[in-house]
């Protein structure tokens, strides 16, 4: 079943698209955002605050987010935890 993640400022990523979670001060990273944003495969979610993660998706699109990458990892592990939680109580 799919999740909603929150990374931020009431904004959420399904989990099951997601591919990775980067920081984006990493040059190549910087040239995937980019072309990104060039071919409307970008989607901001900074709520105009500077970007300190960058989520790929299986699509091809990428996320910015104003979360750092390990907050944003932090909340996936604890959300599959609860998962895991759900599904021994039943």
């Amino acid at each position: 079943m799919a999740r909603l993640l929150n990374i931020g400022f009431g904004n959420s990523v399904n989990t099951d698209k997601i591919t990775a979670v980067v920081s984006p001060e990493a040059a190549p990273v910087k040239r995937l955002v980019q072309k990104a944003k060039e071919e409307d495969r970008a989607v901001d979610a900074t709520q105009g605050r500077r970007t300190k993660a960058v989520l790929v998706m299986d699509d091809g699109h990428v996320v910015l987010s104003a979360l750092q990458p390990e907050t944003i990892a932090r909340r996936f592990s604890s959300q599959a935890e609860e998962e895991g939680e759900e599904e021994d109580d039943a």
